[in-house]
């Protein structure tokens, strides 16, 4: 059957006509309909829009600021959900603290309250509603108890009220709020001007890559040699993305129904996020033996050159790794000393050597982790993931 598919990403775009794969670098001076039509305008001409199938990645993820009652369940809980749908935590904020609460300065895109267990008194207050009138805001959704719902629909305006994420033995029930993030997040993707201009190529859906990524996980092993629990790093332009076993989530309350889960950053990608992510380098205790592991000094985190990109790539990979350790807090800590098998995707496959891999992985594995051995390491260097996913869709 002829078929179509195109995978628009921050910094690239690439087409895949009948397994022919090709790659191409963006053209940000015009729109990304017009990119796609000069770079691939004769191979267009050979489908119908229904032999088309679109996916992105380019809005780089959505943001949100959550505010709960206590910092073991409901801001664990909902942090758990929010990094799992690929959506970027700007702040959270204990509401016991909410008075000395700065707001972000930034447009959140959806602000998420949460707390208590049902049955449980009434912990909101006037003081959220006073805060919230200096937070810049678009969406806004309550996962808490059934105590506080009627107080915070009388003076929030567009609530939108979920099944609480707390359950009656303190596990977490995460579906509604999970998909409802997932939709937001894929909302934001189609709505954007640049993607809906799209659907003149096209009669299928658009869905986000990390969606369509995320599908083809249980069927992995058809395509490589791997084993559970696993992991897949796609080190993109804009962010990276992280897709996982839940075996490696050691908290058993915030497990998910989900086989596999994924964790966006947003600010380690080696194009759009160059800055950032030289920043979060040059802020870890590490980098600089990781550097001179590596053979380079820090003098090439400030060039722009082939081999500074190699580089970016390989610390992208180390600082992924190193904050999802039990040596980082902040997002969710996976058990990677179980892990069995590393899979990186996306452009990375297209920069790294196998031994440039090797070389940051067995860094991590033996300066922070203290282990000599080193997990299964697969690249997916055809963008194998990627088609699977969309076959698993049934985009065709």
């Amino acid at each position: 059957m002829n078929r179509l598919q195109i995978d628009i990403g921050s910094t690239y775009f690439k087409t895949n006509a009948n397994g022919e794969i090709n790659q191409h670098f963006r053209d940000f001076d015009i729109s990304i309909y017009d990119d796609v039509q000069n770079k691939c305008g004769t191979l267009l001409t050979n489908y119908t829009k229904d032999e088309v199938s679109i996916c992105s990645s380019a809005n780089g993820g959505l943001s949100t600021l959550i505010i709960g009652v206590t910092t073991l369940f409901s801001l664990k809980y909902a942090t758990n959900i929010a990094f799992n749908s690929g959506i970027n935590i700007i702040d959270t904020i204990l509401y016991s603290t909410i008075k000395e609460a700065v707001a972000p300065t930034d447009v959140i895109d959806v602000v998420i309250i949460v707390g208590g267990i049902d049955g449980v008194s009434s912990k909101f207050d006037q003081n959220l509603i006073e805060y919230l009138k200096d937070v810049k805001y678009q969406n806004i959704v309550y996962v808490g108890n059934s105590q506080n719902q009627a107080f915070l629909e009388e003076n929030i305006d567009n609530l939108v009220v979920l099944k609480n994420i707390i359950g009656d033995k303190l596990q977490v029930e995460e579906e509604e709020l999970k998909s409802y993030l997932t939709n937001l997040y894929q909302a934001d993707i189609t709505g954007k001007e640049d993607i809906k201009k799209l659907y003149e190529i096209t009669s299928n859906q658009i869905y986000s890559t990390p969606y369509i990524v995320n599908k083809a996980l249980p069927k992995l092993k058809n395509l490589f040699d791997v084993a559970d629990p696993f992991l897949v790093i796609d080190v993109g332009g804009a962010t990276t993305d992280i897709h996982y076993s839940t075996d490696l989530v050691d908290n058993k309350n915030i497990m998910t129904s989900s086989g596999y889960d994924r964790l966006v950053f947003k600010k380690l990608g080696v194009f759009k996020s160059r800055e950032s992510l030289v920043f979060g380098a040059k802020s870890n205790e590490f980098v600089y033996e990781l550097l001179d592991h590596l053979g380079v000094n820090e003098h090439i985190l400030d060039e722009h050159s082939d081999k500074a990109t190699v580089v970016l790539m390989q610390l992208a990979i180390f600082l992924v790794l190193y904050q999802v350790s039990k040596s980082h807090h902040e997002y969710v800590t996976l058990k990677l000393e179980i892990l069995n098998s590393i899979v990186l995707t996306g452009g990375i496959s297209k920069v790294l050597s196998d031994e440039d891999i090797e070389t940051i992985i067995g860094f991590f594995y033996k300066k922070i982790l203290n282990y000599t051995e080193i997990p299964n390491i697969i690249t997916d260097r055809d963008y194998a993931i990627w088609t699977l996913g969309i076959e698993e869709m049934g985009i065709q």
